[in-house]
């Protein structure tokens, strides 16, 4: 587990575990795009079972990385770069907070479409409510997204 610890692959001051979070929080939009797209073609089942993989992994990489990346020396990370201190402790915070509206949100739009299909409400009469919070949800995620990609450069590039 020590490798983890290790200078990363991309090639930038980050360790490991945090080169990967950022490759998966990147791949995260276009693989929540071919869930939407087994959902569209009908596939109900599959649709569900990935979003609540999708989900738990991302709540893993998420509280991993920012547990460990405090654990490991956060405040040496932001010594290190050419952003002011007081502007990247902002945007940590701002990230922290987009992040947990956004798994609160996916959670209840995984909840809640559970439940309306175990009443056989889901696909059907709550369809449209399901739409309308899966659409929230893809659009914070997709923030959630560039935002962590945008906290990696300005944290371990910059």
């Amino acid at each position: 587990m020590e490798y983890l610890f290790q200078l990363g692959f991309l090639g930038t001051r980050a360790p490991f575990f945090i080169d990967i979070a950022l490759i998966f929080m990147g791949l995260l939009p276009f693989i929540l795009s071919l869930a939407i797209w087994i959902a569209i073609k009908e596939y109900h089942i599959i649709h569900r079972n990935i979003q609540i993989v999708l989900f738990l992994v991302t709540v893993i990489v998420l509280v991993y990385s920012i547990y460990n990346l405090y654990r490991i020396g956060f405040y040496q990370y932001i010594q290190d770069s050419s952003i002011d201190n007081n502007l990247i402790q902002y945007f940590t915070i701002f990230y922290i907070v987009i992040e947990v509206i956004t798994i609160t949100m996916w959670y209840y739009t995984i909840k809640f479409a559970i439940a309306d299909s175990q009443r056989r409400a889901l696909p059907g009469l709550y369809t449209t409510s399901h739409r309308k919070s899966g659409r929230i949800s893809t659009i914070l995620i997709v923030a959630s997204s560039i935002i962590s990609i945008a906290f990696y450069i300005i944290l371990f590039v910059m």
